[in-house]
């Protein structure tokens, strides 16, 4: 099946063929046919499958070029994923003589404003879109096609008010197309608040991803011999691209440092970052300048790099689903790659119902029997355990004890 078949207008085939995109994806082929025709959808596909040329060629297609308003919204969890989504639909939109703009916190008002009174869709997140409609520069009484990607997170960060609050303010009569990970739970009820009898599509993710990529499960005893062994996996991967999750901001620039007196470069990128520092950070990793990227699960959401060999899970993911967002950027398009979990025994049961939800107790379980991993002295001997508080009395005493001698 090609684009055309799916009724795609000439002028869009050709500007995805440039790219060399001939042939849709399986969540392109569920979904373009009953956007295209006005339907209402709820789609719940993995990242990765596609889905934002799934949505984002119909949208292309069903606006009328010259309008003179904003006649599409597409709202995203993060700036990255805001970011990526207008370079995705660049070249369509300007095939179909739209104009598209990014509309997202962490830098100046001035080009954004700009760039958002001539356009015709606009791809936002919450924050920033509300800050644009109290300043009078955007309205949404004419858009008659919203766009919710990546829901389930956008949930998850706390943004459903903001949500609510711009949905109420586009046409009742408009098209919904509501993309998530999960359609399950609250991110379900959300769905159907906000759609009318919209039809559902499922692309499932866990057999795909099972099939590409192999899933290590490695116990350890401390966060010393997390450390140890995230550095030995670093050394020995070949050249490739490797994302490790960490749980806070703080954690992510602790253990840059920590790998950098290992003599290991990496690069942080979390929302405490600038835009231009998270944008330097995954530009440098794109480009293989860097081949670690420590992210959290929040910054992580919209990164789309090519070639990550590796994912790796310095701290446990909270649930089925994080798990899932996580490993899932790897082993991509036909490639191989591989998921590596780190699991303290306060982990292991957690741990274990995910590895069992995936299919993937086996796994988990056959490293299990191993034993667990210790750090090693002369890791902790430069002070490279995540708890110095541990550290003999007597030494916390002595060290008082100097401080007060020394001159102020």
């Amino acid at each position: 099946m090609s684009f055309a078949d799916l009724g795609i207008s000439q002028p869009v085939v050709g500007a995805l063929a440039q790219r060399d995109i001939t042939q849709p994806f399986p969540v392109q082929q569920m979904v373009i046919r009953d956007a295209l025709e006005g339907h209402d959808l709820l789609v719940q596909s993995p990242t990765g499958s596609g889905k934002t040329l799934a949505f984002g060629i119909p949208l292309v297609e069903r606006i009328e070029p010259g309008a003179g308003h904003l006649s599409a919204l597409v709202l995203a969890p993060t700036r990255e994923l805001a970011s990526q989504i207008v370079d995705e639909l660049q070249s369509v939109a300007r095939a179909r003589q739209l104009r598209i703009a990014a509309v997202y916190g962490g830098v100046g008002f001035g080009p954004q404003i700009a760039a958002t009174r001539r356009a015709d869709i606009v791809v936002a997140t919450p924050g920033r879109l509300e800050d644009l409609i109290a300043r009078g520069v955007v309205s949404l009484a004419e858009v008659h096609i919203l766009v919710l990607d990546e829901a389930d997170r956008m949930l998850d960060m706390g943004f459903k008010p903001a949500v609510s609050r711009i949905v109420a303010q586009t046409p009742v009569e408009r098209q919904t197309l509501f993309f998530s990970a999960t359609l399950e739970g609250a991110t379900g009820k959300l769905a159907a608040a906000y759609t009318r009898k919209a039809r559902r599509h499922t692309q499932a993710a866990p057999e795909r991803a099972k099939a590409d990529v192999k899933h290590h499960f490695v116990h350890v005893d401390s966060q010393s011999a997390k450390l140890d062994h995230l550095a030995g996996q670093l050394r020995d991967a070949d050249g490739g691209r490797t994302l490790v999750f960490v749980r806070t901001k703080r954690g992510a620039d602790r253990l840059v440092k920590r790998l950098r007196n290992r003599e290991l470069e990496a690069v942080a990128m979390h929302g405490d970052k600038s835009q231009r520092q998270r944008e330097r950070a995954l530009a440098r990793f794109e480009d293989g300048e860097v081949g670690v990227l420590i992210a959290t699960d929040v910054a992580a959401r919209g990164i789309d790099v090519a070639d990550i060999t590796h994912v790796i899970n310095f701290d446990a993911p909270g649930d089925r689903d994080s798990y899932v967002h996580r490993v899932g950027r790897t082993g991509r398009a036909g490639r191989s790659g591989a998921g590596i979990s780190f699991v303290l025994a306060d982990q292991a049961a957690d741990m274990r119902r995910i590895a069992h939800d995936l299919g993937l107790a086996s796994e988990f379980d056959r490293t299990r029997g191993g034993g667990q991993a210790r750090g090693n002295s002369r890791a902790e001997s430069r002070g490279e355990q995540e708890t110095p508080s541990r550290a003999p009395a007597a030494k916390r005493r002595r060290n008082r004890r100097k401080k007060s001698k020394a001159p102020a």
